[in-house]
């Protein structure tokens, strides 16, 4: 029986989409399209970042001098808005990277050990 594709991709929890968009960023510049691609296929296809949210909160985190925004010429010959991590996005990042660090410890915990009286 075909596995519906559906059922194995992950809801965004609230607030994640910019931290996304930052680790994306680390790697280096990309426009929008590219970003979404490679999310998918950096999640095996576990996340997919619609543009209806993708281009909101990526003028969002430029409004927040966290990325910054050129217009170029893409591969195929489209011209495309290439967005690049700044020092603040960097700084953002890092602090992103920690808060979930932070929340992956506590879970790994709840998941893996038996509660403890006291």
């Amino acid at each position: 029986m075909p596995k519906d594709p559906t059922l194995s991709r992950l809801e965004l929890l609230q607030g994640t989409l910019d931290f996304i968009i930052l680790q994306t960023l680390r790697w280096g510049p990309r426009h929008g399209y590219g970003m979404a691609q490679m999310i998918r296929a950096s999640s095996n296809n576990m996340l997919q970042v619609e543009t209806g949210s993708l281009y909101p909160a990526l003028h969002r985190l430029t409004k927040k001098k966290w990325l910054t925004s050129a217009w170029s010429t893409s591969e195929n010959g489209q011209r495309v808005r290439i967005y690049t991590l700044t020092a603040a996005g960097e700084k953002q990042l890092a602090a992103e990277r920690s808060k979930w660090e932070r929340l992956n410890y506590a879970l790994a915990g709840l998941m893996l050990a038996p509660p403890t009286e006291g």
